[in-house]
């Protein structure tokens, strides 16, 4: 399998590749604006930039499309670039997958839903409630119009190990190694199913693996709101101190709408690989530990 991977300094991104590689694939993953040592240089939104990659000719039979802009109080204030790096990145490779006859993957998110009656299944009512999510419904639509061997991922409150530590549970990790004072002021009332990143991976593989299309939810077992992820993690630093202030999310007054009841329920993918087994904050949280006791810091 050859893959080309967009956004594969990010998160998501560079868990597909070094996944995909340690599967034996032939993977070629690609940055825009944070170069890593195993990843190329592509702008999806210049085609025709003459230092990309020429994904053309390396012919891949998938492209993961992993880049967008995901500052989702951001969007809401910046329409047009927020259409132009998730809708028209998107509508940018969809020609290159054309030419190339290659099968998509879009990474989407649960903000497609407005969160009234969640956690969601597929074919739950779609209503985003933001800019941000109506250009990344936009997306994953036409992903599976235009290229309908395509898979969509639906993921959320994503974590895991990344080169530059953005996720929320990094954030919390580092400040506390540093000694830093935290002052967590969260929605109680926000709640989604949080996904490892390197189990988003594992997924993509065996789906595409076994040539699975449509729209999958991929999401831990979990159903916890944003005070509870974070006292999860922090109850592995017991000499960190932090100042905890639960909030709504009316009085956070933040400028994007946002799904109260997210998260999903996986049984379709569960369905089909029962024996898939997705990691819980507590798993990661001791792997990290581990890691932790043998680079200490301070």
């Amino acid at each position: 399998m050859k893959v080309f991977i967009s956004g594969a300094s990010g998160l998501v991104g560079s868990n597909c590749l070094k996944h995909f590689k340690e599967q034996g694939w032939d993977v070629v993953g690609s940055y825009y604006s944070f170069q890593t040592d195993d990843t190329v240089f592509y702008d999806t939104l210049m085609p025709g930039h003459p230092e990309n990659f020429d994904i053309a000719e390396y012919a891949p039979d998938v492209i993961v499309h992993c880049g967008a802009l995901t500052h989702v109080d951001y969007c809401e204030t910046h329409e047009q670039e927020s259409y132009e790096k998730t809708v028209q990145s998107t509508i940018n490779l969809i020609k290159v997958a054309k030419e190339c006859n290659a099968s998509m993957v879009y990474i989407s998110t649960d903000y497609v839903f407005d969160g009234k009656d969640g956690p969601y299944k597929e074919d739950g009512p779609i209503h985003p409630l933001c800019i941000y999510a109506r250009h990344k419904l936009d997306a994953e639509q036409m992903v599976l119009r235009e290229i309908p061997t395509s898979l969509v991922l639906r993921v959320t409150n994503v974590y895991g190990n990344e080169l530059r530590g953005k996720n929320f549970i990094a954030r919390i990790i580092d400040q506390c190694r540093n000694h830093q004072k935290l002052t967590l002021k969260l929605p109680y009332d926000q709640y989604a199913t949080p996904a490892n990143a390197w189990d988003i991976a594992r997924a993509m593989y065996v789906l595409l693996r076994d040539g699975k299309q449509g729209i999958y939810h991929i999401g831990g077992s979990e159903y916890i709101n944003r005070v509870e992820l974070a006292e999860m993690v922090l109850k592995y630093f017991p000499d960190a101190e932090y100042d905890m202030i639960p909030v709504s999310t009316e009085d956070l007054k933040q400028p994007a709408a946002r799904p109260l009841k997210g998260g999903f329920i996986t049984d379709k993918f569960c369905g089909e690989y029962p024996g898939f087994v997705f990691g819980t904050i507590d798993s990661y949280m001791k792997e990290v530990m581990a890691t932790i006791e043998n680079d200490p810091v301070g």
